[in-house]
């Protein structure tokens, strides 16, 4: 029956081709506005480790002195130095990260290529196998090299390419400031985690850094760092020393099941107490433990705007719905004597019902389609935008679904009331007015 019903969709456009265009168009420019604004919230919002964020975790220490203390605040989202290496050290965790953004010069080797900046990170060797960053060749450095403070790199694969053409260039030197370091590992283009969930006091939804050094290696060197830092006391005028009181590190840690996500939570419990019975921590013991999409819903990484874009995409979606609600009760009961002769005919309401949800989901499936149209147009107008996440709008696979689905499932909820008043028209009364 649906086939016979959809060509019955068919010869009605036909016969109100005006009526049927200005449904089409409501319900596109209804989804067109509605998709753009979800497919950004969409690539803002998503899991960037899908299948392992909530094996990540970031742990908080309050490290600070009393002066400006609040109960029940939250503790520092950074941590010093002295805390970081010494939880590094103590590798309670499966794996264990410690890092800092900077950024430093390079020169390369390449002829006709001037000295250039770049970002920079500094880190502990686990990054790598904690995030699951992929190698085009090579691999990451190791903890021995890291306590040698070696001077080893690993490079973006787009830097591979400006410095050297391209290809497998592990073992090769490249400068770095004013110290040469050897490559250990080129990271494949397509690793971009979004958000960069690993550093929320950078920007959060930029490019990724192009060059990975040891974290001990860039203190040894005294390389430029970037970034957010809080300090108090005195620090001696060395706010990156070990003993500074300063926070301006992130830490990760990998947990993999309850258990010892517990035990974790203990151990940083129990280790500021131990700081506090020192007297280097002043304030009552205050952790957290958050893993990857806590700390990015903690840190509210979606933009408020783009919030307020979905809100107003959905409801302008709601406006077209309202209207085509009154088309589609104009060309239903329009048509009263048509439906009232099926009803005498033999057709039940229910059938009835059924021809005109069909209609109307048709009339959807259209909309879907030239709505996907200006869906792109939009999505293109967001990537003209100076937001840094501006250029990640992109409708995937599951977008592309989502569009043709909501589109549908929107017409035949805009057709229901009309096509209940359809099934409620009285052959006798039809026939009789005939």
């Amino acid at each position: 029956m649906f086939g016979y019903y959809f060509n019955l969709a068919l010869r009605s456009f036909k016969r109100n081709k005006a009526l049927t265009a200005l449904m089409v168009l409501a319900i596109a420019l209804g989804i067109g506005a509605c998709m753009t604004t979800l497919t950004v919230f969409y690539v803002l919002s998503g899991d960037p480790l899908p299948g392992k964020s909530h094996t990540l975790f970031y742990p908080q220490l309050d490290p600070e002195v009393m002066q400006g203390y609040v109960a029940g605040e939250e503790p520092a989202q950074q941590v010093t130095r002295l805390d970081a290496e010494t939880l590094l050290r103590e590798k309670r965790g499966e794996r264990q990260a410690m890092m800092t953004g900077g950024g430093l010069s390079i020169t390369p080797n390449r002829q006709g290529l001037a000295p250039f900046f770049s970002d920079s990170r500094y880190t502990s060797a686990d990054f790598f196998p904690m995030f699951e960053v992929p190698f085009l060749y090579g691999t990451g450095w190791t903890a021995k090299e890291d306590d040698a403070r070696a001077r080893v790199a690993v490079i973006s694969n787009s830097l591979n390419e400006k410095l050297f053409g391209g290809g497998n260039n592990v073992g090769k030197a490249v400068r770095l400031d004013k110290a040469d370091f050897t490559i250990v590992g080129i990271i494949e283009d397509e690793w971009r985690p979004t958000p960069r969930f690993y550093d929320m006091n950078s920007d959060r939804y930029g490019e990724l850094e192009n060059v990975f050094l040891p974290f001990t290696t860039s203190r040894d060197l005294e390389m430029g760092r970037s970034g957010s830092m809080d300090c108090w006391g005195d620090s001696n005028g060395d706010s990156t020393g070990v003993n500074a009181p300063c926070v301006w590190i992130q830490y990760w840690v990998q947990l993999s099941s309850p258990e010892k996500v517990s035990e974790y939570k203990n151990y940083l419990t129990n280790y500021s107490d131990q700081q506090r019975a020192s007297g280097r921590y002043e304030r009552p013991t205050n952790v957290r433990l958050r893993h990857v999409m806590e700390w990015l819903d903690h840190n509210k990484v979606v933009p408020s705007d783009v919030v307020m874009q979905l809100w107003l995409g959905f409801a302008f979606l709601l406006v077209c719905l309202v209207n085509t609600v009154g088309l589609l009760l104009a060309k239903f009961l329009r048509r009263g004597s048509e439906i009232g002769v099926r009803r005498a005919l033999g057709a039940s309401r229910r059938a009835v019902f059924a021809q005109c949800l069909v209609e109307a989901g048709t009339i959807g499936l259209a909309g879907g389609i030239l709505g996907l149209g200006l869906s792109l147009l939009g999505l293109w107008a967001v990537r003209q935008q100076p937001s840094s996440y501006a250029e990640l709008a992109h409708l995937d696979l599951g977008m592309l679904l989502t569009t043709f689905v909501l589109a549908i499932a929107a017409s035949l909820l805009a057709g229901l009331l009309p096509a209940w008043r359809a099934m409620q028209v009285a052959p006798a009364l039809q026939l009789k007015s005939q």
